[in-house]
């Protein structure tokens, strides 16, 4: 870093990384991002790594702005892979930067805070949601970008929907972007974006976990680790939302396309010999939901947010989900091959 006072907000970011980290309404799993711009540098999240470990690893990776702004205004492809802008004698351990970086790079305030916050991308799925989101950010700079792949084509997005004063982006299908001068402005305008968005979540039955148990004889299939994520299947609207379709790309990387759900009388071996494969998960209505046995922390952490966010979703809203191509684009782009890579190995 540049300066003593650079240090300090870097410090700073981290602390704040961590405690986002730990917030699964905040962020799942390596979702979210965090940055810093100390001079010519930018901080960030390496791809891959979990914000919660923000602490205890060193996960920020230092890239060069200026020909990465330059890569982004001139549609360059080489944007699309910002590892090739990281300032290797600054890192030493050789980490891809997130895969958000240019969404960074392109806000000019120092401090820029990208969160997978359930009540935002409750609404962000809703074809209505721009509406909606105007209805409760009065008095707020904010801008809506509909959805678009994250990395290149999500950056031109925002070029286009970015104005002077604008401090907070609603991304279509995917979450909240705030930024500010300092950490600590822009950790309380998320707080403050985040409480204006906030919806409550439908109330369930709790989980059968009995019933669960014998539907995973004779299969791999497990319990989640979050006793949340089986709202998904105790709520019927929540299943149809999820039965739907994918509603943002995490949910795509860390548990495929789309949720399956599991047809009167099977157990999980029978869901999976009708599929002729093993889905990362299985939705049983009125029970619960199994995941499979190699499923990663990932793919819990992220069942765990589809329950949340469709828990929150208004039942008479028409959604917009990924489409089939939107899908493919995402299990076939390299950074987030990547990025499943490091997650199915624990890192």
């Amino acid at each position: 870093m540049a300066t003593q006072a650079d240090a300090q907000e870097l410090a700073a970011l981290r602390a704040l990384s961590a405690r986002i980290g730990l917030n699964p309404h905040m962020t799942q799993a390596a979702g979210g991002n965090t940055s810093l711009k100390a001079g010519d540098t930018l901080w960030i999240k390496a791809s891959g790594t979990w914000l919660k470990d923000a602490l205890s690893d060193d996960i920020m990776v230092p890239v060069a702005m200026a020909p990465l702004l330059k890569a982004v205004e001139e549609g360059d492809p080489a944007a699309d892979k910002p590892q090739a802008f990281t300032i290797d004698e600054l890192n030493p351990r050789g980490l891809r930067p997130s895969i958000e970086t240019t969404v960074h790079a392109l806000m000019p305030q120092r401090a820029v805070l990208h969160v997978h916050c359930v009540d935002t991308i409750a609404l962000a799925v809703q074809a209505n949601g721009e509406a909606e989101v105007a209805s409760r950010l009065g008095g707020i700079e904010w801008a809506y970008v509909p959805y678009c792949r994250p990395g290149l084509p999500l950056a031109r997005g925002i070029a286009e929907r970015l104005r002077p004063g604008v401090d907070v982006l609603i991304l279509g299908n995917h979450g909240l972007v705030v930024a500010a001068e300092t950490v600590d402005k822009a950790e309380r305008l998320l707080h403050r974006v985040r409480s204006l968005l906030a919806r409550p979540a439908r109330a369930t039955a709790p989980p059968d976990i009995a019933a669960l148990t014998a539907l995973a004889a004779d299969s791999t299939y497990r319990l989640p680790v979050d006793l949340e994520a089986h709202a998904v299947a105790l709520d019927a609207q929540s299943r149809r939302m999820a039965e739907a379709g994918s509603l943002y790309p995490d949910h795509v990387i860390f548990l495929g396309q789309g949720s399956v759900v599991a047809e009167p009388g099977e157990k999980a071996a029978s869901v999976t010999a009708r599929l002729g494969m093993a889905p990362v998960a299985i939705l049983f209505p009125g029970a619960g939901v199994l995941m499979r046995g190699d499923a990663s922390a990932g793919a819990d952490a992220m069942q765990r947010c589809l329950a949340d966010v469709t828990a929150r979703v208004d039942v008479a809203a028409r959604l917009n989900y990924l489409t089939a191509a939107e899908n493919d684009e995402l299990v076939n782009w390299d950074a987030e091959q990547y990025r499943q890579k490091l997650n199915a190995t624990g890192a």
